[in-house]
């Protein structure tokens, strides 16, 4: 089975209510479809990895050790059997196991999490609180000032250089692209 776009999209919102995290999860989509693109990879397996990768986390935050692992096994439960995709959405809880990840897929999953929020907080600093308002440079001003989103693990941002291959500015080039293609979906 291939699951769809729309069925990961119910799939998510069925399982995860706060508005922000929806939000995230559609940010990461963006990115990572972006991030397939330029890779030359399958945009639609890699945007449904990072649509659900932090799907269940309502249900797994006071216990990270699952987190993904819940989300892989309802896509499962959905007739799901692309190990790939599967194996990516899990890989996402692996940092809290005590693995990294292995393919380009999972990588850039790993890379890009974190930046998506960074770029966010970036767009809200920005005077019309817009995701047009923002180009690299603003974000690297920020990825520089750690008490800026300090939330946001620079250390697995800065990974998509040795990860990837790919110098921290084109990295964030190609999420920001990404991520403005939906601005106005994640009202932004």
């Amino acid at each position: 089975m291939r699951l769809t776009r729309n069925q990961a999209i119910d799939l998510l919102y069925s399982k995860m209510q706060n508005q922000n995290l929806r939000r995230h999860c559609l940010s990461v989509e963006a990115a990572m479809k972006a991030l397939a693109e330029h890779f030359g990879q399958d945009s639609e397996i890699w945007g449904i990895v990072g649509l659900l990768h932090d799907g269940d986390y309502e249900q797994t935050k006071e216990d990270m050790a699952n987190h993904s692992i819940l989300m892989a096994k309802w896509v499962r439960e959905l007739g799901e059997d692309d190990e790939v995709l599967l194996h990516a959405i899990e890989s996402h809880g692996a940092s809290h196991r005590g693995t990294l990840p292995t393919t380009t897929l999972e990588k850039c999953l790993f890379c890009c999490d974190e930046l998506t929020g960074l770029i966010v907080a970036t767009a809200l600093m920005t005077p019309n609180k817009k995701l047009a308002d923002v180009d690299v440079d603003s974000v690297i001003k920020k990825f520089y000032k750690p008490k800026f989103a300090a939330g946001a693990r620079r250390e697995d941002i800065i990974q998509c250089e040795t990860l990837l291959k790919l110098p921290l500015k084109n990295f964030i080039g190609i999420v920001l692209k990404g991520m403005q293609t939906i601005d106005e979906e994640i009202g932004l």
